[in-house]
């Protein structure tokens, strides 16, 4: 059983509208990034093998919650942006309010709350198309037990719908896929752990060094199989985990097939040394040509990527947003008139929209209307754009380092992340051990292939919360599954 919702939710709120919405806009062609870690897990939440404790606590019914049940729906189940996902639901709001008061719940009140939880984060296209959505959107209050059957049910609808929709929009040419490696992990340093100080020459690394080559071709070379298998084709690009990339790790990129892959703006003038940023370099794909083959290699304006995920959700008007961007695209053209400049604007495709009013619709709408209008630019995916005019200037090594300050220091470098990595080499060396005819090898492979993960060593140093839990627990598996005992460490939070 999963501990945490996200993916189920983000899953009925960001990852089928964000395609779908392409359907009134054919001009608009896009590139989307899918994980095939959570494809995974959506696969695992429509074949019904695994639910989470959210899931479990919506289906108890209300009247045999118990203190504990209760005390973790006040404090879990208004986990969602207030402003545009609370508040715009007079009943839900009621209860933000209340349980801000501290006033006491009736159980009608958890029914309720139980309810609009997991009807809040449906996106707002869904809320209106779906019959079942909108009749209990119209109740709004005096939820019965079968409503939350039907609200949990209608997610499952959803989650059904969205690899199937990417595959409809790859067939028609409109989207690329591309994908990142399995589990999510920082390349590099998956390769050699040292190579943060190649990103850092100030980063304080871990005493004893992560230095596991086939990891990182493993997570790659198993991306590549799972994504063969859900869309048919090989993918053409990849999006680097937090697009961490290094030089060290362009061989196993070539041997896997991939063409392009993506990265910051920042990498792309250390690797040149530059100390000034210059359009003229970001905007064209640029090559990487090894004696072991070739890849081209894009970098996204970052100025105009943290505009969309950062800043325009402030704006007063849509209008006024998409106004903003499209007078930067304007200046842009002006610049390079007849040049034909290649703008990457790259971001997270899931954590911007709650921040937006009626999740980032109004703003989408009106931008791809304004794109699909525009007589200076054309919208294409990378591929279609390096079938045309494939990359040419060579860059020669490329520097160390990720979108995140061009280097790994959010992952590698204080001391409770470099903590948690001598916890995960301990692991490794432990795995090293294990024969390959281990009746259950496959499953610690794939325990260690989780643990190798980028998100597990975010938080450390922040405010690990609940994962510093989640990553000693997968640490205690590990050791559960090779037959070792589980070391004591493991039972108190990494960091105080």
């Amino acid at each position: 059983m999963s501990l945490f919702p996200w993916v189920r939710l983000h899953g009925i709120k960001d990852y089928l509208d964000m395609v779908e919405i392409l359907r009134k806009f054919p001009a608009v062609h896009q590139t989307f990034n899918l994980v095939p870690s959570l494809l995974e897990q959506l696969e695992d939440y429509t074949a019904g093998t695994v639910k989470d404790r959210f899931v479990e606590l919506t289906l108890k019914p209300a009247i045999e919650l118990t203190a504990d049940d209760q005390k973790f729906l006040l404090e879990r189940f208004f986990s969602i942006f207030p402003d545009y996902c609370i508040a715009v639901s007079p009943r839900y709001y009621e209860l933000y309010l209340k349980n801000k008061s501290k006033a006491p719940f009736s159980t009608q009140d958890y029914l309720d709350l139980q309810v609009w939880f997991n009807l809040a984060w449906f996106d707002p296209s869904f809320k209106q198309s779906m019959p079942v959505l909108r009749d209990l959107v119209r109740k709004a209050r005096f939820f019965s037990e079968e409503d939350k059957r039907l609200c949990l049910d209608a997610q499952i609808e959803v989650l059904n719908r969205v690899i199937p929709a990417y595959k409809e929009f790859m067939g028609r040419g409109q989207v690329e896929v591309i994908l990142s490696p399995f589990y999510h992990p920082i390349l590099p340093l998956l390769y050699n752990s040292n190579i943060g100080k190649e990103a850092n020459l100030r980063a304080i690394l871990p005493k004893t060094v992560f230095n596991y080559p086939q990891d990182a071709k493993s997570q790659v070379d198993s991306a590549v199989s799972f994504y063969k298998e859900r869309f048919g084709a090989l993918p053409q690009g990849m999006w680097p985990s937090e697009e961490s990339v290094c030089e060290h790790i362009l061989p196993i990129l070539i041997d896997s097939g991939i063409k392009w892959i993506v990265t910051d703006e920042a990498i792309l003038f250390k690797s040149l040394r530059k100390n000034k940023r210059d359009t003229r370099l970001i905007y064209k794909p640029h090559l990487l040509k090894r004696k072991d083959g070739q890849i081209s290699i894009i970098f996204r304006d970052r100025n105009l990527s943290d505009l969309i995920g950062f800043e325009y959700h402030r704006y007063p008007k849509a209008e006024d947003a998409v106004n903003d961007f499209m007078k930067h695209l304007e200046n842009i053209d002006k610049a390079f008139k007849g040049k034909d400049p290649f703008v990457a604007v790259a971001l997270d495709g899931e954590n911007a929209w709650e921040y937006y009013r009626n999740d980032g619709h109004d703003f989408l709408e009106l931008l791809y209307a304004r794109l699909s209008e525009s007589k200076f630019l054309k919208c294409v995916t990378v591929n279609e754009y390096l079938n045309e005019r494939p990359a040419k200037d060579n860059i020669k090594h490329l520097a160390a380092g990720s979108w995140i300050n061009g280097d790994f220091s959010k992952w590698i470098g204080s001391p409770y992340k470099n903590l948690a990595w001598e916890y995960l080499i301990k692991a490794r060396r432990e795995f090293e051990s294990v024969s390959a005819d281990f009746k259950d090898y496959e499953l610690a492979r794939k325990q260690m292939a989780i643990l190798e993960g980028s998100d597990w060593f975010w938080w450390y140093g922040d405010d690990p919360g609940y994962f510093d839990e989640l990553f000693r627990m997968h640490l205690s598996n590990f050791y559960s599954i090779i037959g070792k005992d589980v070391p004591g460490y493991l039972s108190k939070p990494l960091e105080p």
